[in-house]
């Protein structure tokens, strides 16, 4: 598994949505997934969003780990303008 194919997963799954993946090794990765869909969630239900598009390959073991971060996309915007990193 690369990250630009767990970008697409995401993308697919989450319609609208941007994902941002890091990961050398093809199994341990970091997203950050910015999404209207994550307004008025608590935490675990954003990260219940992005775990619902890779569960088949966290389940059969192709991505080891995966570390997510969401954030709506007033929150990208606010991060980017407090110099925040974005990855």
């Amino acid at each position: 598994m690369n990250p630009e194919t767990i970008k697409q997963y995401i993308e697919a799954g989450m319609v609208g949505a941007t994902a941002l993946i890091e990961g050398e090794d093809g199994q341990h990765f970091t997203a950050t997934v910015i999404s209207e869909q994550f307004s008025n969630k608590t935490r675990i239900e954003k990260q219940q969003l992005v775990y619902a598009t890779l569960k088949n390959y966290i389940k059969d073991g192709t991505i080891h780990a995966i570390s997510i971060k969401t954030l709506t996309p007033e929150e990208w915007r606010q991060q980017s303008m407090d110099g925040g990193q974005h990855g």
